[in-house]
């Protein structure tokens, strides 16, 4: 699978806000679907959970856990996305996380839209500890 609309995409004429946009959903995509193949929970603590790892820290963390595996490439989408200006302020977490989270957002979206499904599975692996 390339994508859910199986549309081609040019990464260059995207922004690193736009791909953050898409990544947002993708992997908070990756770990929903995680969390409900753990175990058939109530939502609400699914919904809880989910919450706890979808939040800026929580990105930032993945961040550090996956850095020493990306490649340049990945690593440059990476940082386009880290230094993106945004208009938004975090409420409850730190600048620094706040913009960790968005170039992880945009690294998801990135690989997601130029179908490198496999690669997002990876390094997902690696964010939730089952590969290092």
């Amino acid at each position: 699978m390339s994508t859910i609309l199986d549309t081609n995409s040019d990464m260059k004429q995207y922004s690193p806000n736009t791909l953050a946009f898409i990544g947002d959903t993708v992997y908070e995509l990756f770990v929903r679907e995680s969390l409900v193949t753990e175990a058939n929970r109530p939502v609400s603590e699914l919904n809880k959970r989910k919450v706890s790892l979808v939040n800026c820290e929580a990105q930032a963390e993945a961040v550090r856990r996956i850095t020493p595996s990306l490649t340049d490439e990945e690593l440059s989408v990476y940082k386009r996305g880290r230094n993106a200006f945004t208009k938004n302020t975090p409420k409850n977490s730190s600048v620094a996380d706040y913009h960790s989270a968005t170039g992880l957002e945009a690294l998801f979206g990135y690989l997601y839209l130029s179908g490198r499904v496999d690669r997002l599975r990876e390094l997902f692996e690696i964010v939730i500890g089952k590969s290092e």
